[in-house]
């Protein structure tokens, strides 16, 4: 029990925003290729392994980068009793855990077609290069966008066997929405990675954070408007489109630099976005 439990924390598997969070952007990419495709039993067949594929990549993910991490983690108080970092579980036993959640996920990959499955395999050098990112660059959380939101095109791709321009877009639509919520995330630990050396996006604009979410935000909301700008009109669509606007203005008036807590709760309230937004792309079916 004590081994399930410790898993559990290793995994995030108690704290369900993550895997959320990697698994919007496929049911957004779902949702609008089935406005083409229009078989609805592949549809939620395809939603329930994208929902179960973004659970085992995320807690995969989260192990590699608490390996990678466990000499930083120690120094930061919010990380430094997770189970690598605080000796509860061994590095090499970890791994073991890393490589039975890929296996589990490349079972799930192969349900899907060729196209589908050389993008999900290319995803893995996204995902295990991620943690290095904050050693080395200002803009880790754009590269988590490029990461978290790669199954929204491989959603697409799994129904219509193809990638198009309006899809890149959305992608694009996407990687705005990571970098605004994880900017926002990353401003809890702003003053001890600073002293530890890590980087980020909450770093380089810690001056202007407000700014640049907002920024992120706007870019999210025009480039899906873009895509989806054929069924704005007086319908449920468009009121769920401002609905997902008012939801990430929000988190820009909820999250406060001082505060910590705040900070959270505005990145956590991405999971309503995330579902206001799919419900959204779902109307247009109908």
């Amino acid at each position: 029990m004590n081994q399930l439990k410790i898993f559990v924390e290793l995994s995030r598997l108690n704290k369900p925003i993550g895997f959320m969070l990697l698994f919007w952007p496929c049911s957004w990419g779902l949702a609008y290729a089935y406005y083409f495709n229009q078989n609805l039993n592949l549809f939620i067949y395809y939603l329930i392994l994208f929902f179960l594929g973004s659970v085992l990549m995320r807690s995969a993910g989260c192990i590699f980068n608490d390996i990678v991490d466990r000499d930083f983690d120690n120094k930061v108080e919010r990380t430094k009793k997770r189970p690598i970092t605080s000796g509860k579980i061994t590095v090499k036993s970890s791994l073991f855990y890393v490589f039975i959640l890929c296996f589990l996920a490349f079972l799930i990959l192969i349900q899907f077609n060729n196209l589908t499955i050389m993008l999900g395999m290319g995803s893995m050098l996204l995902a295990f290069a991620y943690p290095f990112m904050k050693r080395i660059t200002y803009w880790p959380q754009l590269f988590l966008g490029l990461t978290f939101n790669w199954g929204l095109i491989m959603a697409w791709t799994s129904i219509n066997n193809e990638i198009n321009v309006e899809i890149v877009i959305l992608y694009m639509s996407a990687i705005f929405w990571t970098l605004g919520y994880d900017t926002i995330y990353g401003v809890q630990d702003m003053s001890e990675d600073e002293i530890i050396g890590l980087k980020s996006t909450s770093i380089k604009f810690k001056k202007n954070i407000k700014t640049f979410v907002t920024i992120s935000y706007l870019i999210t909301l025009f480039t899906l408007i873009f895509v989806f700008k054929n069924f704005l009109g007086v319908n449920i669509f468009s009121f769920l489109i401002l609905m997902f606007f008012l939801s990430l203005l929000f988190q820009i008036m909820k999250f406060k630099k001082s505060n910590s807590k705040s900070c959270l709760e505005a990145f956590k309230f991405n999971n309503v976005s995330g579902f206001i937004l799919f419900f959204a792309i779902i109307t247009i079916n109908f």
